[in-house]
This record gives structure tokens, sequence and C-alpha cells, in this order.
């Protein structure tokens, strides 16, 4: 009698079962291992051909609004002026209004100082984030 087999007998009187191959992959065909361990789906971006001309909507409802985002996203720093970021319904937005809202955009989008690339909004598109300027540019007083 093999030991495999000594093993499984002893652990069966003791009321314990288990299942002894010689070698792991002995009974799996390489069709099998592919089938378990596949992808269960595919993540697929507006915009990326590579889906098939898949196309993710946005949240229910569409765009957010500019309050929206700031409230979500962008006031939990420009609220307080964390790391010197211009404080919400201040004039730290008057002199920024000067650049205009593209350089102010671009800004947002690409991070300046402290703020990361489209502040805490990853998410966010492109004119969700000018939304979002826009309505701290016009909170300043």
């Amino acid at each position: 009698m093999k030991l495999t087999a000594k093993i499984a007998s002893v652990l069966s009187i003791l009321g314990l079962s288990v299942a002894l191959s010689t070698s792991v992959g002995a009974n799996t065909s390489d069709e099998k291992i592919a089938e378990r361990i596949k992808p269960l789906g595919n993540v697929c971006v507006e915009g990326d051909d590579s889906c098939g001309g898949a196309v993710v909507a946005a949240a229910a409802g569409g765009a957010r609004s500019g309050e929206d985002v700031y409230k979500a996203s962008c006031a939990a720093c420009h609220a307080i002026g964390v790391a010197g970021a211009p404080k919400y319904g201040t004039s730290d937005w008057t002199d920024r209004g000067a650049k205009g809202i593209d350089a102010l955009l671009k800004t947002a989008i690409s991070g300046i100082n402290a703020m990361p690339p489209r502040g805490t909004c990853a998410a966010c598109s492109d004119d969700e984030l000018q939304a979002a300027v826009q309505h701290m540019m016009d909170s300043a007083q």
C-alpha cells in the first residue's frame, strides 16, 4: 500500500476525509485552468473603440453641476484654503478669474502645488471640472 493511501486510510478512521493526488495538475487540462482563471468581464470606457463600440454612460442624470462637484470633491480644500488653495467665496478667485476659464481648467486637470491632477475627482469629466471651477469663480466677493 502506498504511503498516500495509508495516510488517507488513517484519516478516514479518524473521521476525516481528504483528497490526495500524486500530482496537483495531473487531472487538470490547460483548457480547464484557462476557464477557471479567465476574467469575469471587461471594463469599457467611453471613447475606447477596443470594446467593440461599447459606451459606458455617465451616472444617472448625466453630468453633475459645478456646485455638486464642488461639494463632493473640492470643498474639502477650497472651503478653508488647505495648503494655500484659493478659498471659495472670497476674492482669491477674482485674480484667478483674470487668467480665464481655459487656463484655470488646464491647471485643474494637471494639478498645481499641493493639488493633485483633477483635484480629488479623478472620475470627473473635463466639463464637470470646468463647471466646478466656474462655480468657484462665481463665488468671488
